[in-house]
């Protein structure tokens, strides 16, 4: 039998796992792996606000497919352990959410898992989609990352409105400490965010000499990527998934 290759195109792994995250709490996981051992970089993916849901887990493993180490931490494990993702997802909001500072915690402790796998390259991105594109952007202002993706995140700039569930506020007094190349990818039908908090946040990051990519597309609102969802839109999410490789590939490696 011939050994497997040393990059296994195609061929992946993923299982449920534990990592340890603020205060060194132990938080459930979903490592998605390409088979060989040929070093490579790392994705922390953080989940919508829906949850740690089946399509959280399928984008995961779709980074796997693409040659990277990547993991999702359930940010909902000390609200909900156990339960099914709707049902965590309403006792987080019932909650306020999840603080911003567990948030760096636990998405510190998902890269440090993997930059200690033997096949890390030493190097790790982040992406969010939805609630986690503005935790995307929350971790890159306060982690040691290498590249970072914004994919609709609500409330990085504009003002959050008093009725909104989750107890949070703008990152605008946060940009300024900006540590790494941020892509952003956003619905022009989109209303939060709108293209006013888009060009606010590029205005921001150019004043501070920050690496930002914006690309917002014609037709599509929030949610664009989600393919279990009435807001799919492929046309933006084929292009998106593009730029997303290619901005993944100059940074971290594959």
């Amino acid at each position: 039998m011939s050994e497997p290759s040393p990059t296994a195109p195609g061929s992946l792994t993923a299982t449920t796992i534990s990592v340890t995250g603020h205060g060194d709490d132990p938080i459930e996981a979903y490592l998605a792996r390409p088979e060989g051992g040929a070093a490579r970089g790392g994705v922390v993916v953080i989940h919508h606000m829906p949850g740690y849901d089946r399509a959280s887990k399928e984008i995961t493993r779709r980074f796997a497919e693409l040659g990277y180490d990547a993991v999702c931490p359930n940010l909902y494990s000390r609200e909900a352990p156990g339960a099914a993702p709707d049902d965590a997802a309403a006792a987080a909001r019932a909650a306020g959410g999840v603080p911003d500072e567990r948030l760096v915690g636990d998405v510190d402790g998902a890269a440090r898992h993997l930059r200690a796998l033997p096949t890390s390259n030493g190097k790790v991105g982040v992406i969010g989609y939805c609630s986690g594109g503005r935790q995307s952007v929350l971790s890159a202002c306060n982690l040691d990352l290498d590249a970072a993706v914004d994919c609709y995140g609500a409330f990085v700039t504009g003002t959050v409105p008093t009725e909104f569930p989750l107890k949070i506020s703008n990152l605008v007094d946060q940009l300024p400490n900006l540590r790494t190349p941020l892509l952003g990818l956003f619905g022009k039908e989109d209303k939060y965010p709108s293209q006013d908090h888009v060009a606010e946040l590029e205005r921001l990051l150019a004043e501070h000499g920050k690496d930002f990519e914006p690309h917002s597309y014609e037709g599509a609102g929030h949610g664009f990527f989600a393919v279990d969802r009435p807001s799919y839109h492929v046309p933006a999410a084929n292009d998106g998934w593009e730029r997303i490789q290619s901005f993944f590939g100059r940074h971290l490696g594959s």
